[in-house]
């Protein structure tokens, strides 16, 4: 009787949710979240689904050596977004967002910063810490810091090279793109994590326009960056480039992750009035505000 959540509830006789399916679960996440504040904590059903969300990702957590309770912690937050209560496969959804909360947390501890950091390139690309002795060769014997030059080896006077700009790294173009959506209305947060996904996918399948296809239909993406559907494909179309061939030389055709590499800074950018446009009015939140002034205003 315990495995059958259809069964009649024991203290209102009423039949008991059923939220194992992606149907039940939607109906009860938008219940709890109409209830407001207080809902999760005193509601028994969601207790049940809480205890339901432990077992079902005890496996996961395991694999990355975890307790199943923080794997259901994971899983507890992406349930209370938006995204969740609207996916048409709320399990899926909450699903692949726990799997990647493990695999950052267990980077986490490996790389011994926080969960928030881990699941950013610039600290998830390095391999965990190893002791010295971990090593069969002394470290003293590869690594170059340890490795001194006789200073008598070169001349007194060495050439003159004439200085060279400093290219544009990677990490400043994406640092770049960040400031620039925060100078127009995009908050922190969202921001960091959208170009950040933007720039994993984009190193892993190593082409902006199949990365521009992928990410448009990624789900899950957007249930995890918690983003507006237009504001998702705004997005990426002013990062990543418009994929119409006619406008490849052009800044809408190249993007700004790319405009940012070939050496093209913040001013320029800003001075950019489709982009600056196009960005501005698809912030997250901008619509609303607007509806919000123009009730006030009638």
């Amino acid at each position: 009787m315990t495995n059958d959540t259809s069964t009649m509830s024991e203290t209102s006789g009423q039949p008991a949710e059923e939220y194992r399916t992606s149907e039940g679960l939607r109906a009860l996440l938008k219940r709890l979240h109409a209830a407001g504040s207080g809902a999760w904590e005193h509601d028994p059903v969601a207790a049940e689904l809480m205890a339901f969300a432990a077992e079902k990702y005890a496996a996961l957590a395991h694999k990355h050596r975890l307790d199943p309770w923080e794997a259901a912690s994971a899983a507890f937050d992406v349930m209370r977004t938006k995204a969740a209560r609207t996916a048409d496969d709320p399990w899926a959804v909450i699903t692949h967002a726990v799997r990647i909360t493990c695999i950052a947390e267990e980077r986490g501890q490996g790389l011994l910063c926080s969960t928030h950091q881990a699941r950013r390139p610039r600290y998830s690309i390095f391999h965990d810490p190893e002791r010295l002795s971990d090593r069969e060769n002394v470290l003293s014997d590869y690594h170059p810091a340890f490795q001194i030059k006789d200073a008598h080896d070169r001349d007194d006077t060495p050439e003159q090279t004439p200085a060279e700009p400093a290219a544009t790294t990677a990490a400043s173009a994406v640092e770049d793109a960040i400031t620039l959506l925060m100078l127009l209305d995009w908050p922190e947060g969202t921001a960091r994590s959208a170009v950040e996904h933007v720039c994993v996918a984009l190193t892993r399948v190593g082409n902006r326009h199949t990365a521009y296809e992928t990410l448009r239909r990624d789900k899950h993406a957007i249930a995890l960056i918690d983003l507006p559907g237009r504001s998702w494909a705004v997005l990426l179309r002013a990062l990543l480039g418009c994929p119409d061939p006619a406008l490849a030389p052009t800044g809408a055709g190249r993007g700004v992750l790319l405009r940012l590499l070939i050496g093209e800074t913040l001013p320029v950018l800003l001075r950019d009035d489709d982009l600056v446009l196009t960005l501005s009015l698809a912030a997250p939140g901008i619509s609303k505000r607007g509806a919000m002034k123009a009730r006030g205003a009638g």
